[in-house]
């Protein structure tokens, strides 16, 4: 690249930092250059030194080394830059990101830029077959709650596939604040693809929120629609409820972290009706970090769930007469317990749900359900590294009181198991995630030695496969 085109892109960043009457330190550039000017306001802003001090060497091709070093000086002024000198920053940033790195400017870094705003997302379609057990009839059709997944046990039509597509745009209006907002189409079969008048909701707000770091980025604030996670991402999410409007509090350093938070659930029975609220929850987490902190090392924690609903003619605990056929729980709680040991890792989780006084024996169960799950992990697939995979083998027990009257699980999972395989059974899994290309990966999942808990029917046993795309 030619220093004075260079020099011409990188104009714009000296950003008003320079003094009118600043000299001009290059005995090479005459007054009367075009880019006299430039190069005066770039030195004295301390983006470009020249070479031995004094030779600007205008006509000489630079490598991009030295390009990435002038960007990265550039960057320093971010806080001084104008919206579109912010977009030249950031373009050049991104062209030079290899060369960044390598001179110790961070990717992670860089995306933390003023005035940066980044698209992100997700393209996924899955195959989904689950073999008929006494509880399943040709006719079922049933909804994995997470990702309104429908699973037709008949395999003769196109109900085994489905898709779905995410989008999100994130937004840094400065160092400490961070605006996200994600669509998603939500899990469509393929069949349900040609009725296409019957496809009005499709597409739905499942992000919208407000990220504050703040007490030197320890505490953070996040207010709006987001998505919660029983565990904070290192235990199973059993259940949990996914798209959430609320408020989250947490204070985290690399040995502990502390969760408080409010909200609503806003995805299946657990959001209600036109006539019910539907379920909110006050929400607590405390989880210890060990053998390499918080995002690669070892964790262990415990969180606590008190569910209300309210509306209607008066505020209740969920009851019989508040959600129907759904959600009957007072409160939960839960401990996990996630250990690396080389390339293995070894997740231990148990959750304990407390049905309301008010729960029908016959829905639900009318008891306080469990759940285990234990899972071991070799290897770590990576949507960054190609050819990298890892296989798992996880074993879970769930009691019986996690369904509705119809057989429906009542709220939402990070499993990957349909209905019949969540409630009340006993069942194994196997699975192998591999990254056949950059941001292109193949997952499988296969139950195994599933039965029922309590006498009934023999559940069937589910295979998944799916594509996931990420952008």
């Amino acid at each position: 690249m030619k220093t004075k085109v260079l020099a011409a892109l990188v104009a714009t960043m000296a950003v008003g930092a320079t003094c009118a009457f600043a000299a001009n330190p290059f005995v090479d550039v005459p007054s009367d250059s075009w880019a006299y000017k430039s190069v005066v306001e770039l030195a004295d802003a301390g983006i470009i030194q020249g070479v031995d001090g004094s030779y600007f060497q205008g006509n000489r091709n630079i490598t991009r080394y030295e390009a990435a070093e002038m960007v990265a000086k550039a960057m320093a002024h971010m806080d001084k830059a104008s919206v579109e000198q912010r977009a030249l920053i950031n373009k050049l940033a991104d062209e030079y990101a290899d060369e960044l790195n390598n001179l110790g400017v961070r990717v992670s870094a860089l995306e933390n830029r003023v005035g940066n705003v980044k698209l992100t997302g997700d393209a996924r379609i899955r195959y989904i077959h689950q073999s008929e057990g006494d509880r399943v009839k040709d006719t079922t059709k049933q909804q994995v709650a997470k990702d309104t997944d429908v699973v037709n046990k008949a395999t003769k039509n196109d109900d085994s596939w489905s898709y779905r597509v995410r989008v999100r745009a994130n937004a840094q209006v400065n160092d400490r604040t961070k605006v996200t907002y994600g669509i998603s189409s939500d899990n469509k079969t393929f069949s349900d693809n040609a009725q296409a008048s019957d496809e009005k909701n499709d597409i739905y707000t499942d992000l919208a929120n407000v990220d504050y770091n703040f007490g030197g980025n320890n505490w953070d604030l996040l207010v709006g629609r987001y998505e919660y996670d029983m565990g904070n991402g290192h235990g199973y999410g059993f259940l949990y409820g996914d798209t959430f409007d609320g408020a989250q509090l947490k204070y985290q350093n690399d040995k502990f972290a502390a969760t408080a938070g409010y909200g609503k659930f806003k995805v299946s029975d657990l959001a209600g009706t036109a006539d019910q609220d539907g379920v909110k929850t006050g929400y607590g987490e405390l989880d210890g970090f060990f053998g390499g902190g918080r995002m690669a090392g070892s964790a262990v924690g415990v969180y606590y769930n008190d569910y209300t609903v309210s509306g209607g003619t008066q505020n209740a605990k969920p009851g019989a007469e508040r959600l129907g056929d759904g959600f009957r729980f007072d409160d939960s709680w839960g401990a996990y317990a996630s250990v690396n040991f080389g390339k293995w890792n070894a997740l231990a989780n148990y959750e304990k749900y407390n049905s309301s006084k008010d729960n029908d024996s016959n829905i639900n169960g009318g008891n306080d359900p469990e759940v285990w799950v234990g899972r071991l992990t070799y290897g770590a697939a990576n949507f960054a590294t190609p050819k990298s995979w890892d296989a798992w083998v996880e074993y879970l027990n769930a009691d019986n009181g996690f369904a509705d009257a119809d057989g429906n699980f009542i709220g939402s999972t990070y499993g990957w198991r349909a209905d019949s395989l969540l409630n009340n059974v006993k069942s194994w899994g196997v699975g192998v995630d591999y990254t056949f290309a950059k941001n292109a990966q193949f997952q499988i999942m296969q139950s195994f030695a599933t039965s029922a808990k309590d006498g009934d029917a023999d559940p069937g046993e589910e295979t998944r496969a799916q594509f996931v795309f990420v952008f």
